[in-house]
């Protein structure tokens, strides 16, 4: 007892209590400051940056890429100044850290060259302008496969909403091939099972004067073109339509125009099965 109360008689007890305090509340001072500028950081930039763009030609998914790019960049900021500020408090010697060679062998193995990666297909994405949030893509590497819609748009990942709803991350420096769907005027094909005795110009005459009387109420249809009869590579027998509908719309066109063409097929005697 007499060897450990001498030990201890040798610290500032007091001191160091004072010094444990005074970092235990810069710490939490620096918690503090940090989740205010994380939570005031998106409303900033949307307050700064968005509503400017609204005036401008740029569309609303353009717009939302910019917003959630310039948060990506910023939070990592952020990410990077807390940790600095940690270390710091604490007393470590952060640059020496830094400058030491061993911590920059780690950073690399680590994955910082695929980091890198990452940013500069990111940056080729950006300023190309390949895709924004709210477009439907499908993204290719090699044998994989992924198509969603666009969710977030980064510096280093790109985020994919597919159809089942399942989110899917993606290192920016993977995706290889990029199939926007959402640009342009899009096609829907109609596929009409018919039966091979089918009177097949009196089909041409009920599909035409369908498209007549009701592709005209749809601005949201380009063009209309009858392509005929046709057999799948199951054997099957059609007669096939095409249209070229504003993107979005392909769904509800399809619909409308199969339930149109089966319903006035039948009562115009046609057999709309494959014998």
């Amino acid at each position: 007892m007499h060897f450990f109360t001498n030990y201890l008689a040798q610290f500032d007890v007091e001191a160091i209590l004072m010094a444990l305090v005074s970092k235990l509340l810069s710490l939490v001072l620096l918690a503090i400051v940090f989740y205010i500028l994380k939570k005031m950081v998106p409303l900033s930039i949307r307050k700064m940056f968005l509503s400017p763009l609204r005036g401008s030609t740029q569309d609303i998914g353009r717009q939302k890429t910019l917003v959630r790019l310039l948060e990506s960049g910023l939070n990592y900021v952020l990410y990077f100044l807390l940790l600095y500020s940690v270390l710091t408090i604490l007393g470590l010697p952060v640059s020496s850290l830094l400058a030491g060679a061993g911590i920059a062998g780690v950073a690399i193995g680590m994955g910082a060259q695929g980091f890198l990666s990452d940013l500069v297909n990111g940056f080729f994405i950006l300023l190309e302008r390949q895709f924004d949030v709210g477009e439907v893509v499908g993204l290719t590497n090699g044998v994989i496969k992924i198509k969603g819609t666009i969710v977030s748009v980064g510096i280093r990942t790109t985020q994919v909403r597919d159809a089942d709803g399942t989110l899917h991350f993606i290192p920016n420096r993977n995706i290889l091939v990029v199939s926007n769907q959402s640009r342009g005027d899009i096609r829907v094909q109609i596929d009409l099972p018919l039966s091979l005795t089918a009177d097949l110009a009196k089909v041409e005459e009920v599909i035409e004067a369908i498209n007549q009387k009701e592709a005209s109420s749809w601005s949201a249809i380009k063009g209309v073109k009858i392509i005929g009869p046709q057999t799948l590579e199951n054997g099957q027998f059609v007669y096939r339509v095409q249209f070229f509908v504003v993107n979005g719309q392909q769904s509800s066109i399809y619909q409308r125009f199969y339930t149109l063409y089966q319903e006035a097929l039948l009562s115009a005697g046609i057999d709309l099965t494959n014998q």
